[in-house]
């Protein structure tokens, strides 16, 4: 046997998986101390999460493998649901640490002219054929424009216009105890499960401020959300985090901005602001406004308007900016960063399982699980980064569910050929001479892609 087996020697450990890497390349037993994850005895936590990490690249699910596969699991259900439901295990510590790690990393690879921004947005965590999942509501689907049990994901990420990465989240339930279907279990007021609760419970502005907050030290000079957000307290609040806002503006006559002395809706703004759209950029034209907090205070703040011709319709969009000094083209293109968090969405949804894993119904359980697939998009997003390609975030999904199968048939074909050695080797009747001489002639037959399989495995 002089081809192969002596290459799956020298080759041994040469090769392990990505998802290995990444764990270790990020110093994950290392971060998860640092946020309140141990055990005094058992699995580890740091291989509790791995194995979790990974199911869905492998096209499974808990609930699924601990009842059709518990082997392939090395702890059972009682620890992965204790360890899912957990109220001590600060999860947006953990996502933010190592969204801070990657960011310096990817920082390194951006130029410096290349302005990074932060991007807040809402989607539907649907949890619709669920009963007793605590503190679910009704949201408003604008998908379907139904009313659909489940949460608010309120979502803050960071970008750089080539790379999204998530820093934080907040599953937001409602303000009003009667619509919320299940309520929160009673909890020690100094726990962070007691602490999660309350900001879900809470104001959507006070949970992006409190997530503006705790990102503090992430290099972004913008943030940038849609007309949902675009009230003007909002818009002074994130102001206050020392940041600027970037905004699409809701075209309505309850909000009025101060210009030449008088309040005005953006409709009276708009036809300031010129008549004929730039035939390449689309732009109308801006103006400068001010507004305020709220009606009882006085102190007004300059801002500029945008106004965009938009390209599917007659209509026409309005973009706000607190930085005067941005030009009207310079203010479009960094609002168009924005796009990057509804691809976030969308793969998590449709690749990254979100909200389709678990069954659990305790609320630090969807936030766990929500975590974990965030923790999966980053690991995508580095990727997608460090090979500098055209694939989509959603082709390198199913590379690292192919990578995954690749290693569960590397592994059967080395043991196909360890038990044909051994068998060979103990039969009376065949020198070893001549079983080197079948297991070559055996293994020069075998096709070359699965000759690299067996490399890959060791």
């Amino acid at each position: 046997m002089t081809s192969i087996i002596p290459d799956l020697t020298s080759n041994e450990n040469a090769v392990s998986s990505r998802i290995d890497q990444y764990f270790i390349q990020n110093s994950f037993s290392k971060l998860l101390k640092r946020c309140n994850f141990y055990k005094e005895s058992g699995i580890p936590c740091v291989t509790i999460l791995k194995e979790l990490f990974t199911l869905v690249f492998t096209g499974k699910n808990l609930f699924r493998t601990l009842e059709m596969k518990p082997e392939e699991l090395s702890f059972r259900k009682n620890t992965a649901y204790r360890f899912l439901n957990s109220g001590h295990y600060n999860w947006s510590k953990l996502l933010l640490l190592l969204a801070s790690k990657v960011i310096d990393f990817v920082n390194g690879l951006t130029s410096d002219d290349r302005k990074s921004v932060l991007i807040v947005d809402d989607s539907l965590y649907s949890r619709s054929r669920s009963k007793k999942v605590e503190l679910m509501t009704r949201v408003f689907d604008h998908t379907t424009h139904k009313f659909v049990k489940g949460f608010r994901m309120l979502t803050l990420g960071w970008s750089d216009g080539n790379t999204f990465l998530p820093i934080g989240f907040s599953l937001l339930s409602s303000q009003k105890p009667e619509k919320i279907l299940n309520p929160a279990k009673p909890l020690d007021k100094r726990t962070i499960a007691y602490k999660r609760r309350t900001e879900a419970m809470g104001s959507t502005t006070d949970a992006l401020i409190n997530l503006l907050h705790c990102a503090a030290h992430i290099p972004a000079k913008y943030v940038l959300f849609d007309s949902w957000f675009a009230h003007p307290k909002t818009i002074l609040r994130v102001k206050q985090e020392k940041r600027d806002v970037i905004c699409m503006l809701k075209i309505t006559e309850k909000i009025h901005y101060h210009y030449n002395g008088k309040w005005q809706p953006l409709q009276e703004l708009r036809k300031l602001a010129g008549d004929i759209a730039d035939a390449k950029t689309g732009i109308i034209g801006s103006i400068t406004v001010q507004i305020r907090e709220t009606k009882n205070i006085q102190d007004l703040t300059d801002v500029k308007i945008v106004f965009v011709q938009d390209r599917r319709s007659k209509n026409w969009l309005a973009l706000l900016s607190t930085d005067l000094e941005l030009s009207e083209e310079e203010i479009v293109r960094i609002y168009g960063k924005r796009w990057d968090i509804e691809v976030f969405f969308k793969v998590c949804k449709s690749y990254l399982a979100l909200a389709k894993e678990y069954q659990g119904r305790n609320y630090d359980a969807q936030v766990a699980a929500t975590s974990i697939v965030f923790l999966r998009y980053i690991m995508l997003a580095v990727e997608s980064r460090n090979t500098q390609d055209d694939r989509t975030i959603g082709e390198l999904f199913y590379y690292y569910s192919d990578e995954m199968e690749d290693l569960k048939l590397s592994q059967a074909l080395v043991l196909l050929i360890d038990t044909l050695r051994r068998v060979l080797s103990n039969f009376p009747v065949i020198s070893q001479e001549l079983a080197n001489m079948i297991m070559d002639t055996f293994l020069s037959t075998i096709p070359r892609s699965f000759k690299e399989r067996l490399l890959f495995a060791t």
